[in-house]
C-alpha cells in the first residue's frame, strides 16, 4: 500500500514540475509588458491554396513587419498589427519564361501595384486554454477590409534570450480566409476559394 500511494504522489507532481501551473496564470507571462516586433529571420507566413484538388500548393511572403504592444499582466488587453509586402510574395516556382511571383504579384491575383500593402490589426485577443488564444482583427488584402480570426498557440517565453539576452516570445497561428471575399476569384474552381494562412513568428523587444 504504501508504494502504491508513494508511486500515486510522483505521478501527481510530475506534471507540475515539468509543465509548471499554467492554469493559475494563464493570463500572465514571465516577461516585461512592453513593445515587441517580429525577428525577421524567425518569422514566416505561408499560405496555401488547393491545385487541381490534387495537392496543397504553398507559397510565402519575405518582407513581414508585426508589433505586439504586450500587457504580460493582462494578455487580453495586448495589440498586434502586422504589415506585409505583397511584391515579396515568393513561390518557389520552377523558371519560366514569365517570372511566376511577379504574375502572382500581379492584377490577376495580388495587385500589389495598386494595393501595396495587406495589414492585419487586431481588435480582441481571447484566451481558449493555457497557451491557446484567438486573435480576431480586420485584414486587409486587395483593397477589401474582413474580419479574420487567428487560432493562436504561445510556444513559448524566455526572459533572457541566450544569443540577445533580452525578453522573447513565440507564436504559432493559423486560419483560413476565402479569396473571393477580397475579389481574388481568378481560375477559382481549378484553385480553391480557400487560402490556408499559416504564421510562425517569433518577437523581440522594439528598439
Amino acid at each position: 500500500m504504501f508504494i502504491k500511494k508513494t508511486i500515486i504522489a510522483v505521478m501527481m507532481t510530475v506534471p507540475s514540475v515539468f509543465f509548471g501551473n499554467f492554469g493559475a496564470e494563464a493570463a500572465k507571462l514571465d516577461i516585461p509588458t512592453g513593445a515587441y516586433v517580429s525577428d525577421a529571420g524567425h518569422t514566416n507566413l505561408l499560405w496555401s491554396i488547393k491545385h487541381f484538388g490534387l495537392s496543397n500548393y504553398y507559397g510565402r511572403f519575405d518582407k513581414i513587419e508585426a508589433k505586439l504592444d504586450l500587457d504580460a499582466n493582462d494578455v487580453e488587453k495586448s495589440v498586434l498589427h502586422v504589415t506585409i509586402d505583397p511584391k515579396s510574395v515568393d513561390t518557389n516556382y520552377p523558371k519560366t519564361p514569365n517570372d511566376f511571383n511577379e504574375e502572382i504579384a500581379g492584377e490577376m491575383f495580388f495587385d500589389a501595384e495598386k494595393f501595396s500593402t495587406i495589414t492585419f490589426q487586431s481588435t480582441a485577443i481571447k484566451l481558449t486554454g493555457e497557451k491557446t488564444g484567438q486573435v480576431t482583427g480586420n485584414l486587409t488584402f486587395h483593397g477589401v477590409t474582413k474580419p479574420v480570426v487567428l487560432d493562436v498557440t504561445l510556444n513559448g517565453t524566455i526572459a533572457s534570450h541566450p544569443i540577445t539576452k533580452k525578453p522573447a516570445l513565440g507564436f504559432s497561428a493559423k486560419t483560413v480566409i476565402k479569396r473571393s471575399e477580397f475579389g481574388v476569384s481568378e481560375l477559382e474552381g481549378p484553385l480553391s476559394d480557400d487560402v490556408n494562412l499559416i504564421i510562425e513568428a517569433e518577437f523581440k523587444p522594439a528598439e
